[in-house]
């Protein structure tokens, strides 16, 4: 943590939301003013496209069939967290980016599924904003959750989760259902092993539950919209959370534990708007003083 570098992290699985949440944090950003470096988690993965696919066929030949990109073999954790603290120190780091479509990669006369080459971050930011699947990763050999001011956890119930998987992967990525089904399954242990305990490290937590049936989620012809959903909003320390202030702004809502909020799914960017704009304020006060 750095009073003059902060660092927001913003951690979740694939499919769970986050974008939707980065999106909510840019409009924040815009309107108070604040130069925030974006960093995606992707660039962090240790393989392209075309090395992780070889990787992949590489392991189901020698019978290792769990090999996936949440888990350590396919993801540089101690360069992120050398991100982390480099810019927490002096307001700098190593960052790339991963180019997923062939339109984003023609500027950099790369292909689609490649890497930009690493680059400073410029010293001139505010602060450092990731979005990804590591932002509160804890290992044996690295503690990444450590560094961040501010540590958002985006966690749908897991069948909403594969719904929205299901339907973004096959409609916007163009990938079948079997495959899709194939890396889930490929994915189950390392994502009860790195991902999950993720959400005991963050400071807030957002969890989407549906309120239509979602019990077989591999039939589902629709994500269920946020009017279709309750939004359960968890804090770690709740001192200094105006609960009444944000019961009497979000309708609808309830407190179900003394630092957890239920309202209405749709009231999810009202209530990071209400929740995150004071703490943005907090942390570039803090800078300042700094």
């Amino acid at each position: 943590m750095s009073a003059r570098h902060p660092i927001i992290a913003i951690t979740g699985s694939s499919g769970s939301g986050t974008t939707t949440v980065t999106m909510t944090f840019q409009q924040i950003f815009r309107r108070e003013g604040v130069k925030a470096a974006i960093v995606y988690g992707d660039a962090f993965h240790r393989y392209d496209r075309d090395a992780m696919r070889a990787k992949m066929e590489e392991a189901h030949d020698k019978g290792e069939t769990h090999f996936s990109h949440f888990g350590p073999e396919a993801n540089l954790f101690e360069e992120l967290e050398t991100l982390f603290r480099g810019y927490g120190e002096g307001g700098t780091g190593k960052i790339r980016k991963y180019l997923h479509e062939e339109e984003e990669a023609a500027p950099y006369q790369k292909t689609a599924g490649t890497f930009t080459p690493w680059e400073d971050i410029p010293l001139d930011t505010d602060m450092l904003f990731y979005e990804g699947l590591h932002g509160a990763i804890v290992t044996e050999r690295v503690n990444v959750a450590q560094h961040p001011d501010l540590l958002i956890g985006v966690v749908p119930v897991i069948n909403l989760e594969w719904v929205q998987k299901l339907h973004r992967d096959k409609l916007v990525r163009g990938y079948t259902q079997e495959a899709i089904v194939d890396t889930i399954l490929r994915r189950m242990p390392d994502y009860v092993h790195y991902i999950c305990p993720q959400f005991s490290q963050t400071h807030v937590n957002f969890q989407r539950v549906p309120t239509v049936d979602t019990s077989n989620p591999f039939i589902a012809r629709d994500v269920p919209s946020p009017d279709e959903s309750m939004l359960i909003i968890r804090f770690k320390n709740p001192r200094g959370v105006d609960f009444p202030y944000l019961l009497s702004m979000l309708a609808d809502s309830f407190m179900s534990r003394p630092n957890t909020i239920v309202c209405p799914g749709s009231k999810m960017p009202l209530a990071m708007q209400l929740i995150f704009t004071p703490m943005i304020w907090q942390l570039m006060d803090g800078k300042r003083r700094v």
